[in-house]
Order: C-alpha cells, then structure tokens, then sequence
C-alpha cells in the first residue's frame, strides 16, 4: 500500500470516529464463571485429542445473545485448540460445537462498592449442534490424527459439527453445508424464541439450530464472494492459496438480528482477501433478508491503530442492532489478559446503513473507499473499565460479544442495559511474563447501562412472551425471572416469569 493511501485511510478513520463516547454509558456490575469448571454436556466429557476434556467450559464470550426474562444464550468458538499438538490441523480437536444457555442476575452491592450491582452468571443447559444430513469429517491419516467423526455420532444417530479443521470436503467451495467443521463466533435467538442463528468462521457459514434439540433446520446462503476455493486444515496455506474470500480464521465473526426478526446483519472480522485481507482497511457487513433471501453489502472503516506508514488495523469481534438499520460494532485490538500485553483499543462504534451503499459490485480498497459508512463511538471499552479500577493488563484481550440485556433502574432512573463477555480461549489460568506464578482466566461478564438519551432510536427485540423457552420436554421453569433479584419488578411489567430447561442438550 502506498504511503498517501495509508495516510487517507487513517484521515477517513479519524474523521469518522468521534473523540469522545456517549457519556451516559457506564459500567454497573461485573461477573464471572471459571475457567476450569465442566460444562452440562456429561456425554462429551472424555479427552480430547490434546488431552483437554470435551466439556471443558470455555471461550463462551465468542458469542452472546439475550433471550428475554434474566436468560442469555453463549456460543464457546471451535474449541481448545490454544495448546499446542499438531500444527498439521492447526492444533484443532474434535470438539463437538455447543451453545451454553445461562440465568444470569444482577443483585445490589454492598455499601461502598464502586459498582451498584454484582452480575451473577449460572450454567442451567448445554446443546449440542448436530444435524440429520450426512456430514464430511477427516480420515486424519495425513494428519497422523483419529478419523474426525465424533464416536457420539453413532450413539446418538446423528452428525454433530466440531471444531477439527479437516473435517472439509476439497471438491467444494468453503461454504458447503456439509462440512462438518464448524467455528461458532456469534448467536442470535429468533423472534419466535424456539431456534437460534449462529455465524461461524470457517466457511463463513449462518446456521438456524432449534433450540431446544440443537439440530440444525436451516442454512442462510452466503455469497459465494466470501468463500475460498482452496481449503486446507491449515489456516496460513488457505490464506497463501487463495486471491479471493475469507481470511481464514477471521470470517463471519459478528451477527445481529433486526427487532422484527427478519433480518441478520453479518460481520466480517477482517476485510476479504480481495480487498486487502489483515492489510485492508475496510471489512463488510452482509445484510440478508431473512424471507427473501436476498443480500446486501456494506463497507465499514477499520480504524487504523498503526501510523501512516505501517498502517495497523484492529478487527471486529460482534454487532448488535439497535433498530432495522443501526449497529453497533465491537472493533479491538487483541491486547490485554491472555495475550501477556496491556489493552489499548476495545472499542463500540455506532453506524448507519440508512441511504448507505450497497458495496456487493466493489471490491478493493479504492473501491470501497468512496463507498463506506460513517461511524461514531459509542463506548470505549478500555477507558471505562480502567476509570473503574481494571488494569489494562488485566482487561481481557478477547472481549468479543455484545448483546443488551432488560431495561432496569439505578438510582431510580430507568436505563437499558448492554452486555459483553470474553472469550478466554478454553485457558482457565494464565501464565506469562505479567502473570509469572499464573492467574485466573474467567469466563468474564461486564454488564454496562445506558441512558434512553444514549439510544433514543433503540428497539427492543420483538421476542414472543418476552423470550421464554417453551421446553416441550417439560423441564422445569422454576427459575426466577427478575434481572435484578432483590427488586420486586425489574422489567415494568409487574410480574415475576419463570423461565429455564437444565437438560444435558445433547441429543
């Protein structure tokens, strides 16, 4: 890239990003779950190929969603694959892919706390993802690996997805549906409340899963223009090998879902490989009308955290809709707890895709310059936590989902409340040159809250019976609804919901 296209990218950034954040919106509570507890998937607690067990709770942050009442839904990624074993499938297991759904309440804190509320996170279900159609796994001969076809398989008559990274068919585009290898990085509940959508990494896929069993019932066609042709298990071949496509490893990493439920809104961690890859200074968003199928495309500015000359560019971790045509992106660097570095930019940035440019013809950064979306921020992440006693050392490098949560009170005014969480990389301790005796690693949850005057064009999601799950298996809903659990009526509506089916999910 040429030094005055360098220098434009980095005036555009500036010029559309804000110097200062909303300042309504602050931090009221934090929470955590371990990183070294065994999830609800008993079935699957065996070692894996890399000797972590199969049901190891972790890397939940890739991905959260609010359900309605105190539920959320979290998508872990492909699994632990951050120790190294085998470098010829990229350190992948068989991990067979999952979405965890969670009770989580916010109670007051104690006289003197510097928040108002603790975040209390509770396990209630794990599911596992599978589907009916015959699935393409790996022999892993080449590999010197066991054949990638989970043995639950036949147990359960049916095909689960995993997070080995040979489990592809060559003959096809990386957008088959009948891969079995699946990189889970967002999740989104339908309106209706009884399935889920999940974009992954690998092809970039979006899958609806039915909620309650975890089978897949339908695939969302990606364009063709996101997927590569040349796959490999090994992401840094895939990349080498292909001109056009998805960087491997940073595909679909963001998805939201319109208040009506008839739109997704997909983003792309990094921009494609024909439009500059990890060097590009413009990623897409990827709108689809869920009843027509038809698709939309969208430039949005990386800012460049790098300088003129060697341009630098962070990535996109999740988006969230505030109405049909407001997102709200999470853009960061890859510093902070977990990487042995400080955090620096952990950013929310606020966009308009209305009367924005349809960029499904451009491609390029000089295409899709002249053609980007304005941006403002919205919540610098980094400059809140710290001003609230977090160390930038210990903020964790992969916050990577954003969802809102129920409206509550503080301090007796009304506000929305906004969610994210880490994924920690199935690593329940850290061990680095900060950390030399090693640390906790969580699964970590900061809950923010914002004035109405913050969001004024805010929609809720329009989830049928405020989101709760009918759970045909009669399961119980004995759990309390309140978001707030020592409030009498934390959502307005002056009733207390049940709500919850802690089944195993895995079948």
């Amino acid at each position: 890239m040429s030094k005055s296209r360098s220098f434009a990218l980095t005036l555009i950034a500036s010029v559309f990003a804000t110097s200062t954040a909303y300042a309504g919106v602050d931090l009221i509570a934090t929470g955590q779950l371990s990183g070294t507890m065994s999830d609800l998937s008993r079935e699957t607690s065996a070692p894996l190929e890399n000797k972590v067990p199969g049901n190891l709770l972790g890397g939940i942050g890739s991905g959260m969603t609010f359900a309605g009442c105190n539920t959320f839904m979290a998508v872990p990624d492909r699994g632990p694959n951050a120790i190294s074993f085998n470098p010829a499938i990229d350190d992948t297991v068989s991990y067979i892919n999952r979405f965890q759904t969670l009770n989580l309440t916010l109670s007051h804190a104690p006289a003197g706390s510097d928040l108002p509320f603790v975040a209390t996170p509770k396990l209630v279900d794990t599911t596992l993802l599978h589907t009916s159609d015959h699935l393409v796994y790996g022999n892993g001969a080449a590999e010197n690996v066991p054949n990638g076809a989970p043995k639950l398989n036949k147990a359960d008559h049916t095909n689960y997805f995993t997070g080995r990274s040979d489990n592809f068919d060559p003959t096809h585009l990386s957008t088959n549906p009948l891969d079995a290898r699946l990189d889970p990085e967002s999740i989104r509940v339908a309106n209706d409340g009884q399935s889920i959508y999940i974009s992954d990494e690998y092809g970039p896929y979006i899958y609806q899963f039915d909620r309650r069993t975890g089978r897949r019932i339908d695939v969302i066609k990606v364009p063709n223009s996101f997927a590569v042709s040349l796959l490999s298990p090994v992401g840094n071949t895939e990349i080498a090998d292909n001109t056009s496509g998805r960087v491997a490893n940073k595909g679909m990493e963001g998805l939201a879902i319109s208040p009506d439920g008839k739109t997704l809104f997909g983003a792309m961690q990094s921009p494609l490989l024909q439009d500059g890859g990890t060097n590009g200074g413009f990623t897409r968003i990827l709108k689809i009308d869920l009843r027509t199928g038809r698709t939309q495309q969208y430039a949005y500015p990386l800012t460049n955290i790098g300088t003129a000359a060697k341009p630098n560019f962070p990535t996109i971790s999740d988006v969230v809709a505030v109405n049909d045509h407001v997102l709200l992106m999470d853009e960061r660097d890859g510093h902070g707890l977990g990487d042995d570095s400080a955090a620096v930019f952990k950013k929310v940035f606020r966009v308009d895709l209305d009367g924005a440019q349809d960029v499904s013809q451009a491609s390029g950064q000089d295409g899709l310059k002249p053609l980007a979306l304005q941006k403002t921020l919205f919540l610098d992440v980094v400059d809140v936590l710290t001003k609230h006693g977090f160390k930038a050392t210990e903020i964790p490098a992969k916050l990577e989902s954003l969802t809102f949560g129920p409206d509550i009170t503080v301090h007796g005014e009304r506000k929305h409340t906004f969610l994210i969480a880490n994924d920690n990389d199935f690593l329940g301790t850290v061990t680095d040159s900060l950390h030399p005796n090693g640390v906790p690693n969580p699964n970590q949850f900061f809950v923010f809250a914002m004035d109405k005057s913050d969001l004024p064009d805010y929609v809720p999601q329009q989830l049928a019976d405020r989101g709760r799950f009918d759970d045909s298996n009669g399961h119980g809903h004995n759990n309390v609804c309140s978001f707030v659990t020592d409030d009498q009526d934390d959502d307005g509506d002056g009733h207390d919901h049940g709500h919850g089916h802690g089944h195993d999910g895995s079948h």
